[in-house]
């Protein structure tokens, strides 16, 4: 097996412009100003394709916004039935109910991913 120089398995020598050290570090927080509020905001919810899923999804987001619309909802079910994504369209008017609103989905045990 050729183990030289061009051979997909040669470990390439450490960069001098990258600080191992900072990758380990947190991200910081997005600048304040990326999301101009209010806007629609789009946010995918994943779960397991169950009584109660979709109306749990609906009413947390009728609860952080209240003019939330549920005809907008999107919804897509897996291939073999056992999932099913929504997107729920938002009017995002803080950063704080933003965060209240995927803290709520993400608690909550029907819904397994939130995007």
């Amino acid at each position: 097996m050729n183990r030289g120089r061009d051979s997909y398995l040669h470990r390439s020598e450490p960069r001098g412009d990258i600080n191992p050290a900072a990758m380990d570090e947190t991200p910081p927080e997005a600048p304040p100003g990326l999301i101009e509020y209010p806007s629609a905001f789009p946010i995918k919810v994943m779960g397991a394709q169950v009584e109660g899923f979709e109306a749990a999804v609906l009413e947390l987001a009728r609860r952080h916004d209240p003019a939330f619309d549920p005809a907008t909802v999107e919804r897509r079910p897996s291939r073999a039935g056992n999932w099913l994504g929504l997107t729920i369209t938002v009017t995002a008017t803080s950063r704080a109910q933003l965060d209240a609103l995927y803290r709520a989905l993400t608690a909550h045990p029907l819904v397994k991913v939130v995007l």
